[in-house]
């Protein structure tokens, strides 16, 4: 009963974790006409336009006499919550890369929200196909919905890749050097990717910054802000994964060499399940 409790809270506390961030993620408007308003009328009318809630002019304080209201910046209050309940109670799978530090806890929370946004998305993708195909009424939101969804979830799965250590690698050569020359490898790949990382956050922060600031939406019907959001996300998570490869590197330096085979991606404990169900049967 308590491992099935503990189970329970692990899945639910991601799910708050999405339905606070997509809430802030809707309502970042609010925050930014409170307290960084652009100076330019017609940019402030444009943002104002999507919060409607009352007769706000640039000058107004924020907080309750702002934009945003009392549900922003409870969802704002409650994202750290649910992030840190997260990465608290996060239980590493049995398949999954044995390091446990702070940092890795953190990456395997966020492959939790991975996983429950896919299953947010094939809710939607269902809920659309039924709409469309069965009531005749198809939505205007689904399609672009999806692709924004998928977008987080790509981006979220490469650092889980990251710290279960399940990226694409060759290790046709790799396996033949000695434990030194694996050491110097995996030091250059681990340099080359910090060094990908601030090229990619020095050259496109502005863009970034730009894209949230002026909250530049998609251009459709439902016209959700994918640029605005998925821009800088796309920075913040390759930043993660590059001090995620940094934790890997000084994890792992001490590690015994590994001789890599076909049979790393079978997971032993789930073909003993399977090898069980087939006898039974």
């Amino acid at each position: 009963m308590q491992q099935r409790s503990g189970s329970l809270v692990e899945w639910l506390v991601p799910l708050a974790f999405i339905v606070c961030a997509g809430w802030l993620a809707w309502h970042l408007p609010a925050f930014i006409l409170d307290f960084l308003p652009p100076q330019d009328p017609s940019q402030f009318d444009k943002l104002s336009a999507l919060f409607k809630r009352n007769d706000v002019t640039p000058d107004m304080p924020g907080l309750f006499g702002g934009f945003a209201d009392i549900f922003d910046w409870l969802a704002l209050l409650l994202l750290p919550v649910t992030l840190v309940a997260g990465v608290l109670t996060v239980r590493r799978a049995p398949m999954e890369f044995e390091a446990w530090g702070p940092l890795d806890r953190l990456s395997v929370f966020i492959g939790r929200v991975t996983m429950m946004l896919i299953v947010v998305l094939c809710c939607v993708m269902l809920y659309e196909v039924f709409v469309r195909y069965v009531l005749n009424a198809a939505t205007l939101w689904a399609n672009e919905l999806s692709l924004w969804l998928a977008g987080f979830v790509f981006l979220c799965a490469g650092l889980y890749a990251m710290q279960q250590r399940s990226h694409i690698r060759i290790f046709l050569l790799y396996d033949m050097l000695p434990r030194s020359l694996q050491r110097v490898c995996d030091t250059i790949s681990t340099v080359l990717i910090v060094t990908f990382a601030f090229f990619l956050v020095y050259g496109g922060y502005g863009e970034a910054l730009d894209k949230l600031y002026r909250w530049e939406t998609f251009g459709t019907a439902f016209d959700p802000p994918i640029p605005a959001t998925i821009k800088p996300m796309v920075l913040v998570v390759v930043v993660l994964v590059a001090v995620q490869a940094i934790i890997n590197l000084v994890s792992d330096w001490n590690a015994e060499a590994v001789i890599h085979t076909a049979a790393d991606d079978i997971d032993a404990e789930e073909l003993e399940a399977l090898k069980r169900q087939v006898g039974n049967n």
